[in-house]
């Protein structure tokens, strides 16, 4: 998936969660005959949370909007979901370094306001003594979601602790920093995305992260046919992150529904796991669902398979009067 759409996809949630994608006719791209054998075990609701840091702080929410602080900038961006009061005054919500306006059709940084001097597209940040690049986009994110640490955090503890190698698959991998993380952590990363500029940005951030020597591959192609070549190949992987849009396109005009091509996807790649296997992790932005639907879709998926289908909300805890907002719904299976 391109970033302007993958950005669209995630900016249609934010300001309009009811205008969510509905859900079309199930039309399978393969046969999804319901497995035979034993669920997995399950854990639900839990819910995942990123609380404030040195590196990524939400500051304040409400009034549609939330003022976040990314390394060096506070940074101000609308937020559909926050439907309450800011708890900060608005001097906090002004002395800003940059804010997302929207107010033009114009690529790039164009659609940003800078209110006490221009800044540049790109700015040094770090996760987790990661470097990276923060960067302005058309579509008011910034190169990083940092929800996703929790994920992220959990993928490093299961690399460390099989003490073997281990091969990760990143699918719809975006500029990269999961992909870091693992590769960090001792293991073997594919990382596919369909958008050659969000490779780009992926490669600039290794290089800036000195994690050139590392086993990446940097894959630029649709993620659907990806996966359908590696199960033709027998390629097997011991931990896959998949973080699919609502709606996308690949590289060749590949169309991607959610709902309808998302069981096809998650049974793959079962299908292309290690004999050894450790978990699989599935993020889902902007859909009409719960998290409900996807743990019913991952332990059908890994029936038989023994394991722990764990299910639930990743959110971001707010510094001024510590509020969660909820970013996204996540549902993994993890080899007991």
């Amino acid at each position: 998936m391109k970033p302007k759409e993958r950005q669209k996809r995630r900016d249609r949630s934010e300001r309009a969660p009811r205008e969510a994608v509905a859900a079309p006719v199930l039309k399978p791209a393969r046969d999804l005959s319901r497995r035979a054998g034993t669920l997995p075990g399950e854990k639900l609701p839990l819910i995942l949370e990123v609380e404030p840091n040195d590196d990524y702080a939400l500051i304040d929410s409400g009034a549609g909007r939330k003022l976040e602080q990314y390394g060096p900038y506070r940074i101000v961006r609308p937020e559909g979901q926050a439907i309450w009061q800011p708890a900060l005054p608005a001097r906090d919500w002004e002395n800003v370094d940059a804010i997302f306006t929207g107010d033009t059709d114009e690529e790039g940084m164009g659609r940003w306001r800078f209110p006490k001097s221009p800044l540049g597209e790109t700015w040094p940040m770090k996760h987790d003594g990661i470097d990276y690049l923060g960067r302005f986009t058309s579509f008011r994110h910034v190169g990083v979601f940092p929800e996703q640490a929790s994920h992220w955090r959990q993928m490093e503890e299961w690399i460390k602790a099989a003490k073997r190698p281990v091969k990760v698959l990143n699918l719809f991998g975006y500029t990269g920093l999961a992909s870091l993380v693992a590769a960090r952590a001792g293991a073997e990363v594919t990382h596919v995305d369909a958008s050659k500029k969000a490779i780009g940005w992926a490669r600039e951030n290794q290089d800036m992260a000195g994690l050139a020597d590392k086993p990446i591959r940097w894959i630029c192609e649709d993620a659907m046919k990806f996966v359908e070549r590696e199960e033709r190949r027998k390629s097997r992987y011991d931990i896959i992150l998949f973080d699919p849009p609502a709606y996308g396109r690949g590289p060749k005009g590949e169309v991607w529904q959610l709902f309808e091509d998302l069981p096809a996807m998650a049974d793959i790649c079962r299908a292309i796991m290690s004999d050894k296997p450790i978990g699989v992790v599935l993020t889902a932005y902007s859909i009409r669902s719960s998290f409900f639907a996807i743990h019913a879709l991952m332990r059908d998926i890994f029936a038989g398979y023994g394991g722990r289908v764990e299910s639930g909300e990743l959110i971001i805890r707010e510094k001024s009067a510590g509020r969660a907002l909820s970013t996204s719904l996540f549902s993994r299976w993890v080899a007991e």
